[in-house]
């Protein structure tokens, strides 16, 4: 800097030369500094973020995938999750009526994003599973036999727990009744408690348990004490986990019930499906 611009009176110089002159360590170079990275990090973040989503999303459909599979008991480790998820037969249910519909692509429709479209889906007042809005249109999965005939039934579940909203699939056998097995996905319940519900020891309880009487009355119950209606319809309460136990059975019954996949299993018993 000349000697004629040092002896520029302060006043008179520009706001940028004035805090080009500021010591190194003053508060406003600073913050400046410290706001200027923030700005570089959040973009950097950001172009990450929208770079990765895709990838992400492909990673979430394959977890679910696999999911899907091991509820159905038919995962193998060593084999592609396309290929073997091929064997499913998807489709889009309207639950009110327990019939397919063919008014939306089962390889795109997105049960969440129906959930909480007001045109696909319903407030609810009777709300046990703490789901708050219902989807009018839902996924299921079907697995045939050779023959064609149906041999499991996966379908969607959700609701409430402790501190997260668990999703999951219960398998069905061909009959509507007989549970073949239990399986959450996404839930942030607590580690060493409510999380147990990811145990494969309780995972295995479900197996071979009923959701309806002969009478076809819901029976099936997660709880401390044996139902009334016996065991076959009984599987324990996760121990310390009261109230994610609570959730459990309280989202199983909601969507085995009347309000959720009752008039699907009806017409399924009733050899409409």
């Amino acid at each position: 800097m000349s000697e004629e611009q040092n002896n520029i009176p302060e006043q008179a110089k520009g706001p940028i030369a004035r805090f080009l002159a500021l010591p190194t360590d003053s508060v406003p170079k600073t913050v400046f500094v410290a706001v200027v990275l923030c700005l570089i990090a959040s973009m950097i973040v950001s172009a990450a973020a929208v770079t990765l989503r895709p990838l992400q999303e492909i990673n979430a459909l394959k977890d679910k995938q696999v999911n899907i599979l091991q509820v159905a008991g038919i995962y193998d480790p060593d084999a592609d999750v396309l290929e073997s998820f091929a064997a499913f037969e998807p489709q889009v249910l309207e639950l009110s009526t327990g019939t397919f519909t063919d008014e939306f692509d089962p390889a795109t429709f997105d049960d969440r994003a129906a959930a909480n479209d007001p045109e696909t889906s319903v407030a609810l007042d009777d709300d046990p599973a703490g789901i708050v809005r219902q989807a009018e249109y839902v996924t299921v999965y079907l697995l045939r036999d050779e023959n064609g005939d149906i041999d499991k039934l996966i379908l969607p579940i959700h609701g409430y727990g402790l501190w997260s909203t668990l999703y999951g699939f219960i398998a069905l056998e061909e009959n509507g009744n007989d549970i073949y097995g239990l399986q959450f996905y996404e839930h942030a319940e607590t580690p060493g408690l409510g999380a147990e519900v990811d145990n494969p020891r309780w995972k295995a309880l479900w197996n071979g348990k009923r959701l309806a009487d002969d009478d076809g009355t819901l029976q099936i119950s997660v709880s401390k004490t044996v139902p009334a209606a016996g065991d076959d319809y009984h599987i324990d309460a996760l121990a310390g986990a009261t109230l994610t136990t609570n959730g459990v059975n309280n989202l199983v019954r909601f969507w085995m019930g009347e309000s959720g996949f009752g008039p699907f299993l009806d017409n399924l018993k009733a050899g409409d499906i």
